[in-house]
């Protein structure tokens, strides 16, 4: 009774259900992930939940058919959504109902009436104690006691058995003149329809062709051998056997048929796919058995035994002559293929350390199969729950290619998700009189192709992000490690629900030169991405100029400017722009970069945010980036051109902490920092001594081995022949001092130690575990801030002549340094214990 926070008891209408609010973390004895909200709805004609995992938090409504437990089932999907809902603005939710006088499912009709009936009484619940907005202002709902504060953002979706659904939920909120309008549900008849646009699978798709790339391999034009889970009737196994004509899909299964075809021809087992996809109704039944190859067969599930072709046999790996359909649809999932898709309902794959009752997927349990078992060289997860996660990992250990299902089908949410954020302001533009509801609907329409790519390119640099996350292999293993200590000890992440080892049995791994799968890295790639949305929602970068403009950035471009206004007032405004800058941040340098700054300077994460937005802008990041996208190269070299940006770029975050203090606003540091940072970047090949000169043509030689065009070498080799123009800019800054004058100081003070060797030391020197990681962190800081603070300490002189000056006057202890330098060079071996004694003894030194 104490944790709930709001009912409809004293105004709920006859014949209604009575709704509960409820914190859920006041309930003692929840299992986890223990839900922000949630909402019990109950009648005698139906009962209900809906869990949200925050105050803005968007995800589907299903109709359960688990009387007894469906809070369990949406419990187990409002998880799954969490992580999908990493790439757009909302966090998790889910809601199910579970209708109580269904008529006999023999009367469709009334069936039907009657389950549409119970998804009304479930919205209106739903709504009957969420709060609106009127004329900008939050209101409560009437006779509804508050015990928590404003809380108008609650959108729902389409999920199973309500696919068709959005138009009667958006008919309830415009009878109720709820704020959102017919952006409450999205996917009606004035929204995008996934199924039409193909989103889901085209998202899916984008995770197989980076896949594939990698194994150089293009999926569009080089033929792989398919098999799968679905038919051409469903959207996302129908659209996704759409999208390439080099697709050979020799075996499929779905809840109906059993379809085989050995040999297909690409090009004319495309069309007769696309024939079906586009029948009212079709099930494998209606494929054109001549169109089939030699040895082909559609078999119903109900047959008792299956009599196989020679072909069919020699293709999915059978020697039995005749099998039962479980045998046959095992072996399918056990087939050695190119691709195995996923588009149905079911968990067909599990670890072998797992049981069938671990899975809870009973009516599967005799076809499933071990990760292990799996064949194929890559799955694409474009339906949910396909795969446990277990399974996952231990089809990556074995060398697989696979992400997750939150990666892989993540189209879907993201498209969702932009439809209900572009309909907030418009809907605003029609409310107030400047846009007709037609012409709304034609600039939705002809907007589709818009949203689509802005979709899909999410999805390409989450796939991406991935990789290069992979590519660090077991030398990323301390760090990431220390990624999900961190997130854990935030309660970000329960290992247990995310199948995650604890840290002394990953750590094992890099004895064995392994690292994190790529299902572990989605976990914890998703999981930092809401901890950083949450950290840059604080910043409100909205508010900040230098960032605003990129707010019209997540608008498909042919609203931008004629809704600005409407825009620049949307209520999501930061969501929005924490969200972008979050993912971009990740994808670009990695799940660990920001929460590793935050234990290495002692920052906070919005401090990390902001710094990032910085370099990002005062060192042209994007373009480096485009360089790298846009040229042809191997996928794998490019992975490692992008880890080798992340690098520097992480380096020069730290300078800029250091530098700059707990100063968070963006433009602020700009305009603090821009002056310096452009002088000294013009004039920086001139300024640099030859230590720094011969690294840098070494790591130009390198980068020219890997295959990066001049433009790419440039754009990198300039990172590194940069470091630490942010510290001298800033100093410049604070002391009003010329910064060119300073850096010729700061170099030359680098060249008189020797110490120029000892930072290119530390910039290669891989940590053993997180303790020498924050060593090594401590001396880059400190091989750094020992130069700035020297220079800091000048009064009246010209910093380079006040070197040349102190230099003169320490010739003996400066001969002994160097000294110890060139001892350290011959050792061989560089070690952490050798590299922190010089930075004690140059620190030691300079405050002579």
């Amino acid at each position: 009774m104490e944790a709930i926070l709001r009912t409809n008891a004293f105004a709920q209408k006859p014949d209604e259900a009575l709704a509960f609010k409820i914190n859920s973390s006041l309930v003692p004895g929840l299992p986890r992930p223990v839900p922000w909200r949630e909402i019990w709805v109950y009648s005698p004609r139906v009962e209900g939940i809906h869990l949200r995992g925050g105050p803005i938090a968007r995800g589907g409504l299903r109709w359960s058919d688990r009387r007894d437990d469906f809070r369990t089932e949406i419990l187990g999907l409002m998880k799954a959504q969490l992580v999908k809902n990493a790439v757009i603005v909302p966090t998790g939710a889910k809601g199910g109902f579970y209708p109580k006088q269904l008529p006999p499912s023999t009367n469709r009709d009334a069936w039907l009436a009657e389950g549409t009936e119970s998804y009304r009484i479930f919205i209106r619940s739903l709504l009957s104690i969420t709060d609106n907005i009127v004329d900008d202002k939050v209101v409560h709902p009437d006779r509804v006691v508050i015990q928590d504060g404003e809380d108008p953002y609650f959108v729902v979706a389409a999920d199973k058995g309500t696919a068709t659904f959005s138009d009667v939920a958006n008919a309830l909120a415009l009878e109720r003149n709820f704020w959102l309008g017919d952006a409450f549900a999205s996917g009606g008849s004035h929204g995008y329809d996934h199924k039409a646009m193909g989103i889901t699978a085209r998202g899916a798709w984008v995770s197989v062709q980076r896949h594939f790339l990698e194994m150089g391999i293009d999926v569009q034009s080089d033929p792989v051998t398919v098999a799968g889970v679905g038919d051409m009737s469903g959207d996302v196994f129908g659209n996704g056997m759409l999208l390439s004509k080099a697709i050979r899909l020799v075996a499929a299964f779905d809840h109906r048929h059993i379809f085989i075809d050995p040999d297909p021809d690409p090009a004319s087992s495309w069309e007769e796919r696309n024939r079906m996809f586009n029948l009212p109704r079709s099930s494998w039944d209606d494929y054109d058995r001549k169109k089939m190859s030699k040895g082909g067969g559609i078999y119903p599930r109900t047959q008792k035994s299956i009599e196989l072709s020679a072909e069919a046999r020699a293709v999915l790996g059978i020697t039995e002559k005749t099998v039962d359909p479980a045998t046959l649809m095992n072996s399918i999932l056990k087939a050695s293929v190119d691709l195995l898709w996923f588009g149905g309902i079911g968990t067909y794959v599990k670890a072998s350390t797992q049981s069938n009752v671990d899975v809870g997927d009973p009516a599967n349990d005799a076809i499933r199969v071990d990760g292990i078992e799996v064949r194929a060289r890559a799955i694409g997860e474009g339906a949910n729950l396909g795969i446990t996660q277990a399974g996952r990992i231990e089809f990556s250990e074995k060398g697989g290619r696979i992400n997750t299902d939150f990666i892989d089908n993540s189209a879907g949410v993201d498209c969702s998700d932009k439809e209900v954020n572009i309909k907030i302001p418009l809907n605003r533009e029609m409310r107030e009189g400047r846009l007709t509801f037609e012409k709304r609907n034609a600039l939705l329409a002809k907007m589709t192709d818009d949203v689509a790519e802005m979709v899909l390119e999410d999805n390409r640099l989450q796939t991406l992000a991935l990789s290069i996350a992979e590519n660090s292999g077991a030398r990323g293993l301390p760090g990431y490690v220390r990624t999900i200590e961190l997130l854990e000890a935030a309660g970000r992440i329960d290992r247990k629900v995310e199948g995650l080892e604890s840290s002394e049995d990953l750590l094992r791994r890099s004895q064995e030169n392994r690292g994190l799968t790529r299902p572990e890295l989605a976990v914890v790639l998703s999981m930092s991405k809401l901890a950083l949305q949450d950290a840059a929602e604080d910043l409100k970068l909205a508010d900040d100029k230098m960032v605003e403009k990129e707010l019209y950035e997540a608008f498909p471009k042919p609203m931008r400017k004629a809704h600005a206004d409407s825009i620049r007032a949307h209520r999501l405004r930061n969501e929005i722009l924490a969200t972008r800058v979050a993912n971009r941040l990740v994808n670009r340098l990695g799940p660990s970069a920001a929460l590793d700054l935050t234990e290495e300077e002692g920052a906070s994460l919005a401090q990390v945010i902001s710094v990032f937005l910085v370099a990002e802008r005062l060192l042209d990041l994007p373009r480096l980036w485009a360089e790298i996208e846009e040229t042809p190269l191997p996928e794998m070299v490019r992975v490692e051109l992008f880890a080798i940006a992340a690098k520097s770029v992480r380096s020069h975050l730290s300078d800029i902490l250091r530098a700059v203090g707990g100063e968070t606003r963006p433009s602020v540091l700009c305009k603090m920092l821009e002056p310096g940072v452009r002088k000294i970047s013009t004039a920086a090949a001139k300024l640099i001594r030859s230590e720094v000169r011969n690294e840098a043509a070494a790591r130009r030689e390198k980068l020219v081995s890997l295959g990066a065009t001049d433009d790419i070498v440039k754009g990198l080799v300039r990172l590194f022949e940069l470091d630490g123009i942010f510290g001298v800019a800033a100093l410049a800054a604070r002391k009003k001092m010329d910064e060119l004058a300073l850096t010729r100081a700061y170099t030359k003070l680098g060249e008189a130690l020797g110490i120029d060797w000892a930072q290119q030391q530390l910039a290669r020197f891989t940590p053993a575990d997180q303790w020498e990681r924050l060593l090594t962190a401590g001396l880059e800081r400190d091989f750094e801030q020992l130069r700035i603070d020297f220079l800091s300490r000048f009064r009246g002189k010209e910093p380079d002549q006040a070197v040349e000056d102190w230099v003169s006057h320490q010739g003996p202890r400066l001969e002994q340094f160097r000294n110890l330098i060139d001892r350290a060079r011959t050792e061989g071996a560089v070690s952490a214990p050798m590299l922190a004694q010089i930075a004690a003894q140059a620190r030691i030194l300079l405050a002579r």
